[in-house]
């Protein structure tokens, strides 16, 4: 046998026992023996413009492969740029990890370059964190990283590697590895409260159905869609798990949007919530204040949190139910679909009209119906911003799990489009994926578009250029008075431009007829490419309406 350092380790852990073919990172002096060991096991490497892009789309590549997304990065700044990309990903539960490069243990405390606690930093986000003092133990705590990412709640992890041991050759009979990949265990719920919930789905009148980001990590959309068609019972999917359920599904609720969605609680008298927070975009469970609540999560805590379930059903989304399916009758329910459908269509009229009506200036509505018309519902539409992300949640839909996905809903960290685009498309190859973003949010990780260029990532951002924070903006004008705003105005910016002299392919759109033909040539062109569209810069959305309403209230 011969020598192998601790960079290949890695390398060699995450090839042959994880199956990792894909990382994201940015290289550094502590992380070389790293990228050396992925040269050597034939490890891709997506080396981005900046640490937060690259966490960004390590988060993404869990989602669209079902797999941990791997980062690595250098000590340091390197490791404190990925932290809002990290705190994001903990947030949604996504499982991921974070490896990265630290001080020498031998010149600890002495001043050494990029010298810093960097575990103590990361700890709050992440579900583990471990340091490896021993190159022979590497196996061990690159197995303890992806079984914590992926057991339970699943949650971003972080391992750091010190250049102590990724250098120092070592005997390759002194290291052990694995023989199997991670896997993730499904915990399932207790038969009585199984039987009291289909008991009470099975007597309900208006039951409905809503899910959230533990439908996409438990893999539950067979038993999900056999619940749904069985039991007829309308659904309303959030998040990654948007799009399990089609949009266009005659079950799905989505047509009627966030409002329907609150009319429809309001309605309910049974609601089963699986693997979705009573947080803040439910108003902490208000909304179903007059509904029985079923509640599936496979965190104890989450189910009574904000609003007491009247049962707890503590279990991994897809093992509970597929228990819970043979309890469920069938029935249907066309009456109440019906009921919800007629009060949606009413509610969303206005909606509709703005999205067939051509308009000058554009109405962001009108550039999500037509972005939808040039790309179709078999793309993945990733939106990132604020008042754009109401706009296309609202007029975009989804036909596969995470087709239509925003900026975290709990964490709102903006700047996850470009980073989140080129993960799905590296996920998935042959699906469109068209970014959605704000003007402002697009200047947050804008030189990625060098790195999809570079690595041949054609993905096609369509920006809503409101010249504005406009979220922002609008909240001022409506806190304060029409003159009292600052810091929140952008102008004219030709960002086509700055994608034009990173490699891609570049339009810029002032007029609603342009709009189409102007997707379709950038779809057409192969390159990354970006549609900068001069929207409305009046239009508000609903969403800051109630959010400035808010801020009065304090």
């Amino acid at each position: 046998m011969g020598e192998i350092h601790g960079g290949h380790v890695v390398a060699r852990y995450l090839k042959e026992v994880e199956g990792t073919g894909t990382i994201f990172a940015l290289s550094g002096g502590h992380i070389m023996p790293i990228l050396d060991g992925c040269l050597e096991y034939g490890i891709r490497v997506i080396d981005v413009r900046h640490e937060q892009a690259a966490a960004m789309m390590a988060h993404a590549w869990s989602i669209y492969r079902g797999r941990p997304g791997v980062c690595l990065v250098t000590a340091g700044p390197g490791f404190t740029n990925t932290l809002t990309g990290v705190a994001n990903a903990y947030h949604e539960g996504a499982p991921m990890v974070v490896l990265s490069g630290v001080g020498s243990l031998r010149e600890l405390d002495k001043g050494a370059l990029q010298d810093v606690n960097q575990v103590d930093m990361i700890k709050p986000v992440t579900k583990w964190t471990g340091k490896c003092h021993d190159v022979a133990r590497i196996p061990e705590y690159m197995e303890a990283a992806f079984s914590h990412a992926i057991s339970g709640r699943p949650g971003p992890v972080y391992l750091e590697l010190p250049p102590d041991i990724l250098i120092p050759p070592l005997g390759e009979d002194g290291i052990s590895y694995p023989t199997t990949r991670s896997t993730r265990l499904a915990a399932i719920s207790e038969e009585g409260l199984l039987a009291k919930a289909a008991e009470l789905l099975n007597n309900a009148e208006k039951p409905l159905l809503i899910g959230g980001d533990g439908i996409c990590w438990s893999d539950a959309d067979a038993e999900l869609q056999e619940l749904v068609e069985k039991a007829g019972i309308p659904t309303l999917l959030l998040n990654n798990a948007r799009g399990t359920i089609p949009d266009e599904h005659p079950l799905s609720l989505w047509r009627g949007g966030f409002t329907g969605l609150i009319a429809a609680l309001s309605m309910a008298d049974v609601v089963l919530a699986v693997g979705i927070r009573f947080n803040w975009l439910l108003n902490y469970g208000d909304y179903v204040a007059n509904a029985k609540v079923i509640r599936v999560d496979i965190d104890p805590v989450e189910v009574n949190r904000n609003r007491a379930a009247d049962v707890a059903l503590v279990g991994d989304a897809g093992a509970v139910l597929r228990q819970l399916n043979p309890k469920v009758d069938g029935k249907d329910r066309g009456g109440w679909l019906d009921t919800l459908g007629g009060i949606q269509a009413t509610l969303s009229e206005g909606d509709r009209r703005q999205m067939e009506t051509p308009s000058d200036p554009v109405h962001p509505f009108r550039l999500m119906h037509q972005l939808r018309q040039a790309a179709g519902d078999d793309a993945i539409y990733v939106i990132d911003g604020g008042d754009t992300v109401y706009f296309g949640l609202i007029a975009l839909r989804a036909s596969v799990k995470a087709g239509v996905i925003a900026n975290g809903l709990q964490f709102g960290s903006l700047g996850i489009g470009m980073p989140f685009a080129m993960a799905a498309r590296l996920a998935r190859p042959d699906t469109k994926v068209i970014l959605v973003s704000g003007d402002g949010s697009f200047g947050f990780n804008a030189m990625e578009f060098e790195t999809a260029s570079r690595h041949c990532i054609p993905v096609v951002s369509v920006i809503c250029n409101d010249q504005a924070w406009g979220s922002a903006k609008h909240s001022q004008e409506l806190c304060y008075a029409m003159d009292r705003v600052c810091g929140t105005e952008l102008g004219v910016v030709h960002y086509e431009r700055l994608v034009e002299a990173l490699g891609g392919h570049g339009e810029f759109v002032t007029r609603d007829g342009e709009i189409i033909p102007a997707i379709e040539r950038a779809l057409e062109s192969g390159k990354p490419a970006c549609v900068n569209v001069l929207t409305d810069p009046e239009v508000t959305s609903p969403s800051t309406l109630i959010y400035a309403e808010s801020l009065k209230s304090w």
